[in-house]
């Protein structure tokens, strides 16, 4: 019962396999690439696209890995999700300490603004500082007027 050194076989559909077998028989020369094409009942042209990804795949496989363990992606995001929890709590803790020393003191916290609901000052319209201003001499005037008789 000795564990072999060998890497096993991916599992993959028969499918595949089956492409695969083909594909190794052409590139050791038992086959030629139209004989395989017909085997596999696919045009040339698709063969040589398959035959290309497989060789690329291949390749790939065999470019040197790096060393010791590698962190997995899903323990990643569980550990920053974790993380990020732990600041939300922090977040909320540091703002009800803020709120109630702002209580202790007797400083009332500021009311938030929400985001685009600010509201701006109404500019008055030229057209009634006119008006005012007519209506101000119209007064002054009635008042001179009214004094003089």
């Amino acid at each position: 019962m000795t564990k072999s050194k060998t890497p096993r076989e991916p599992q993959a559909s028969r499918e595949a396999r089956q492409l695969a077998a083909v594909i190794l028989d052409v590139l050791a020369g038992s086959r030629t690439p139209p004989q395989a094409a017909e085997t596999l009942s696919i045009s040339l042209p698709r063969y040589y696209q398959l035959e290309a990804r497989a060789v690329s795949g291949l390749v790939a496989a065999c470019e040197p890995r790096p060393r010791g363990r590698q962190p997995e992606v899903d323990a990643e995001l569980i550990r920053v999700n974790q993380e990020l929890e732990r600041l939300k709590r922090e977040v909320s803790r540091s703002q009800s300490l803020v709120r109630l020393t702002q209580r202790t003191v007797g400083v009332s916290a500021p009311v938030p603004e929400k985001a685009g609901t600010r509201k701006r000052k109404r500019k008055p319209a030229v057209r009634a500082l006119r008006r005012a201003k007519e209506l101000r001499a119209d007064t002054s005037d009635s008042l001179s007027d009214s004094s003089v008789e």
